[in-house]
Parts: structure tokens; sequence; C-alpha cells
């Protein structure tokens, strides 16, 4: 597995809660940040939310990279929310309604492909 975008609806609040996870040999390409972009301007125009949250480590700067180009605002911050290891971990929280400023939609190919093979992911 390479990476995934996630989003969980809540249909009656018209509310996404949204995530994103990139395998570390494959960080720093741009390919989450795309994906990530894709898959919120979708929720927000097809997938019938008007409004998305997420929420990550206060210490991983690149998530926070990829929430603000996929279009989401720094809301706050939960101050020790997770426990990891034994310490009270920080995490930031963003929003994106769909009345917000939309970075443009990048032009994903999700092909599939053949049986046994990884399925490509790119730009068309």
């Amino acid at each position: 597995l390479v990476g995934l975008v996630g989003l969980s609806i809540d249909h009656g609040n018209r509310l996404g809660w949204f995530w994103y996870w990139m395998n570390t040999s494959h960080r720093g390409r741009g390919g989450v940040s795309d994906a990530a972009t894709f898959v919120a301007n979708w929720a927000l125009d097809g997938g019938g939310c008007e409004r998305l949250e997420l929420g990550h480590r206060a210490n991983n700067a690149a998530s926070g990279r990829v929430a603000v180009a996929a279009g989401f605002v720094l809301e706050g911050r939960e101050r020790g929310k997770f426990l990891v290891d034994g310490e009270r971990i920080d995490v930031l929280t963003y929003g994106r309604l769909a009345t917000d400023p939309w970075p443009p939609s990048p032009d994903i190919d999700f092909t599939a492909a053949p049986r046994g093979t990884s399925p490509v992911v790119g730009h068309s």
C-alpha cells in the first residue's frame, strides 16, 4: 500500500471526517496532496458534504501542508488530545466548507491495473 485518503460521512449533518496516510517510501512527491484535494473537492461537490474536518498531530508539519494544499483552514489546537507512548500530544484541527475558496482539482488517473499488479494513481 502506497497511501490512501479516507472520508467518513455523517449524512444527517452533511459533514465528513477526512484523513490521509502515505507510506514513508512515497512521501514528498505531492501525491497525497493531489489525492486529498481531489477527494475533498468531490466530497464538497457530488459527495453531499457541506463541511469537512481533519486533525493531525501538532508535530507533523507535513500533514499540515497537505491539509492546506487541499483547501483546509486551520481552526485550532486540541491540547493533549492523544496519548502516544505515554506522552500527551496536541492535535491541530482544520475545516473546509463548501463555500471556502477551492484549490484546483488535480487531474488524477485512477486506472485499474491488471490483476497482480499495483493500480496506477498519478496524473493523466
